[in-house]
């Protein structure tokens, strides 16, 4: 049976008993490899091991009851070892490291903000910026819509403007976040957004990154966000 981590936590672990239950059908309890001055917070891994919704879920609450206590490193979903010794190995081998690591993500959680179009304002905007583009969608409402070749070649200038106009709204969205957060990192990468961020904020400071989205939104209303958080800082963890 390999070892499914969860995170590693700063000092001895000793009472988790089998109050805490995590990832599999049926969950598996939870249990500390303590080494040192480290404890990795780990289970079984059940033999197919794929990221469902309940597993996901479960990894983070898992981490969530740990680190009310004390300061734990997350790992992310699908942190497996071949063995407890093998673990154990590895806390011993980079213990100062992780020490480091818990220092400086102590009282820190993570927030991830992904950023779409709405879709018919961006276009209404496109429109606005490019007087050529305005010209060909007025000709071809003119001509009752154009011919195909028209109407193939106005898509892909819209197209080609859209996703120019992301790269634009990426970075203002990007320089409106970061004075909110102590550090920002790409986020996740996921269908559906043209932004995923990863910012790092201490516990009880998401108010100004909530501030600045919601200024971000009402100057610029072509653009939606989605703010997940808070959760534990898997991004800034180094590997």
């Amino acid at each position: 049976m390999t070892t499914y981590v969860y995170g590693i936590a700063r000092g001895e672990v000793r009472d988790l008993g089998d109050r805490l239950l995590g990832i599999g059908d049926p969950p598996l309890p939870v249990r500390a490899l303590n080494q040192g001055e480290l404890a990795a917070i780990v289970s079984d891994c059940p033999p197919e091991l794929k990221p469902r919704r309940r597993d996901l879920l479960a990894h983070q609450h898992v981490l969530s009851e740990v680190s009310d206590s004390r300061p734990v490193l997350p790992m992310r979903f699908g942190s497996v070892s071949s063995s407890d010794d093998d673990v154990r190995s590895v806390l011993a081998e980079h213990a100062d490291r992780y020490q480091d690591q818990l220092s400086r993500l102590s009282d820190r959680v993570e927030y991830n903000v992904k950023v779409v179009h709405d879709e018919d304002a961006v276009l209404h905007q496109v429109l606005a910026e490019e007087p050529e583009l305005r010209v060909m969608a007025e000709a071809n409402r003119a001509a009752g819509g154009g011919t195909y070749e028209e109407r193939v070649r106005f898509g892909e200038l819209m197209a080609s403007a859209v996703r120019a106009r992301e790269v634009r709204d990426a970075k203002l969205v990007e320089e409106a976040l970061a004075p909110a957060a102590e550090d920002v990192r790409p986020g996740p990468e996921s269908g559906g957004w043209f932004l995923s961020l990863s910012l790092l904020l201490a516990k009880d400071g998401a108010d100004p990154l909530l501030t600045a989205a919601a200024d971000v939104e009402q100057t610029h209303p072509w653009l939606r966000l989605r703010i997940n958080g808070p959760l534990p800082p898997y991004s800034f963890v180094e590997s």
